[in-house]
């Protein structure tokens, strides 16, 4: 039995290492902090000052309880001061060399039985461990930032660290409240492998100006729930930090997803590390400030100069859940809407879905008895598509087949009026295959709502090579009437959102299928480590994993990228009948 960790010290007592100190003194743990000098501990408490102040002011500490944290803490500039402690953390910058020496002079002064810990996000544990006379008592403790706040910790160990280090220090996190997960020595490990391959992905979408930095940052935030978009996320990291995570699990892997994309390094180079400096992806108020201000990038907004057709009268060709959910947004922005479905059967259950699904509306306080009365009166339901006549902008939502989409396109040619909008709610089809089924191609855009649309926020607006730029205004002005964000992009698949969450739900699957680490520790650290709403696999699961393996292959065939290839073990499910929710087996069973 590995004997209790009572006394811990901390080497490096920055932003990450300060926090780590106050988490352990939080919980009762006398505390050393080593810095390398008085100004650098001055500092190191001054971090530990600002996070506990912070915390008093809004009552998440006690003015008695941020004093006895401190009587825990003591500092000092010399390793001597840990000789006493059951373990020290490492915490100073990702410097391999660096951290070799300090664990060397560790090694000399710590007791025998003393455990070195490492907080490194991307270095190898191992080539860290081999520094020291004591292999097997190295482990990795990857706390996230900011250490008080963030639930997770990833415990690395290496293929000598002893099971007793691995337990001693996973039950000592969870002493601290935090929720552990133990992962073998691999760059990245679990949450930074998944996650910087999809920060570097959004990185060359803006560098290859798909899209502007805000689309993309509210694609990810309004489509997915994520609650930071990714430049956003870089630059509170820190992208001399990503620029080295990336690196580094790039020349472990070789994997070209993790090569960092070159405005990484040239922003590094020029001293644009994110928020610690002022400026990123974004210009802060000032270095450390959290307040964007407006730069050379930030879009002009054109107000009157924009130049849009006028819509007064909306048509919607479809009877599924997001065709109803598009009619209904439309009626209850004031629209007048037509939609077409098959038959008189099917024009007669939209239209009832949409008196229940309004219904619901009133019953919940979301509008009241005249609103709901007066959207219903804006729709009128037919099943003759050539009462489409009339409409200034159509928008079909029909089945994700591209020969069934092609056609309506054909007969929207002749049936439409001049100058009429015609958009595709498509999201995986090229948008051009269908402006090209027209005589009329500079008419067409992509307007892919997402599910459920009278709830999402999102509405990406898709330009093809022929899109005039007024129809790509009249969808974009469109969806703000609608109460939507809009972001725009071009017509490639994915768009912006599936491009960007598939290729990392099809990388966890990977990691799974490598026995690196099992579902449940894969959505934990991707819930608590990165703060995302879901787990990849309770994702997949949800979304199918059917429809996911079709995203996938779409992806690959498009960018032609092997990393897109679909992971296997995604494959079999879906060929055993395993997908997800819906057939009550899939990554999980459900049964």
């Amino acid at each position: 039995m590995a004997r209790e960790i009572r006394t811990v010290g901390v080497v490096g007592l920055g932003t990450m290492g300060a926090g780590i100190a106050e988490v352990f003194a939080r919980n009762g743990v006398t505390v050393v902090g080593v810095e390398r000098d008085e100004a650098a501990v001055a500092r190191g408490r001054g971090h530990i000052e600002h996070s506990t102040d912070r915390a008093v002011k809004r009552g998440k500490l006690a003015v008695e309880e941020q004093q006895a944290l401190f009587d825990r803490v003591t500092f000092a500039t010399s390793m001597e001061a840990l000789a006493d402690c059951d373990l020290v953390i490492e915490a100073v910058v990702e410097q391999l060399e660096l951290k070799r020496e300090i664990f060397a002079a560790l090694d000399k002064v710590v007791r025998e039985d003393a455990i070195l810990a490492t907080n490194t996000s991307s270095l190898s544990v191992t080539e860290i461990s081999v520094a020291t006379q004591r292999p097997r008592r190295v482990v990795g403790m990857h706390f996230f930032n900011p250490a008080p706040v963030q639930e997770f910790v990833e415990v690395i160990k290496t293929v000598v660290t002893e099971p007793d280090v691995v337990e001693a220090v996973s039950e000592l996190a969870r002493r601290l409240g935090k929720s552990p997960v133990v992962a073998a020595d691999r760059a990245g490990f679990i949450a930074n492998a998944l996650l910087f391959g999809y920060l570097n992905h959004a990185v060359s979408m803006v560098e290859s100006h798909y899209a502007t930095r805000e689309d993309v940052d509210a694609a990810m935030r309004l489509g997915c729930g994520y609650p930071m978009g990714p430049l956003a996320l870089l630059d509170l990291i820190g992208l001399d930090t990503a620029y080295e995570i990336l690196d580094t699990m790039y020349k472990q892997g070789r994997n070209r997803l993790h090569a960092p994309s070159p405005i990484i390094k040239q922003m590094v180079t020029a001293g644009l590390l994110g928020r610690k400096t002022g400026r990123g992806f974004y210009t802060y108020e000032s270095a450390d400030s959290p307040v964007v201000i407006d730069d050379e990038l930030t879009p002009i907004v054109n107000g009157d100069q924009v130049k849009t057709r006028d819509v007064k009268q909306v048509a919607v060709i479809g009877s599924g859940t997001m065709a109803v959910g598009i009619i209904e947004v439309c009626a209850k922005a004031g629209y007048d809407v037509l939609y077409v479905a098959r038959g008189t059967e099917k024009v007669a259950k939209v239209r009832s879905g949409l008196e229940r699904s309004l219904e619901k509306g009133v019953q919940r306080g979301k509008l009241n008895a005249e609103e709901r009365d007066a959207a219903l009166g804006r729709i009128t339901g037919t099943s003759k598509l050539d009462d489409l006549a009339t409409a200034d902008l159509v928008i079909e939502a029909v089945v994700e087949e591209l020969s069934v989409k092609q056609a309506l396109f054909e007969t929207f040619d002749e049936i439409c009026k001049p100058g009429a909008v015609l958009a595709t709610t498509t999201s995986s089809l090229p948008v051009i295959d269908l402006a090209m089924a027209t005589k009329r191609p500079a008419d067409v855009v992509g307007l892919h709502f997402f599910n459920p649309a009278p709830v999402m926020k999102l509405v990406e607006v898709v330009s093809t090579v022929s899109t005039a730029p007024e129809v790509a205004d009249t969808a974009a002005a469109f969806a703000v009437a609608l109460g939507k964000h809009p972001v725009r992009c071009g017509d490639r698949a994915g768009f912006i959102v599936n491009a960007l969450l598939f290729p990392y739900l099809n990388d966890a699957v990977r990691m799974l299928e490598a026995h690196y680490a099992g579902v449940d520790d894969i959505d934990t650290a991707m819930k608590l480590g990165c703060r995302l709403p879901m787990g990849p696999f309770e994702l997949l699961d949800v979304v199918g994993l059917d429809v996911s393996l079709a995203i996938q292959r779409t992806l690959y065939l498009e960018f032609r990228e092997p990393g897109f290839a679909p992971a296997p073990l995604l494959e079999h499910l879906v060929t055993a009948g395993y997908l997800g929710r819906k057939t009550g087996r899939g990554f999980r069973d459900y049964s």
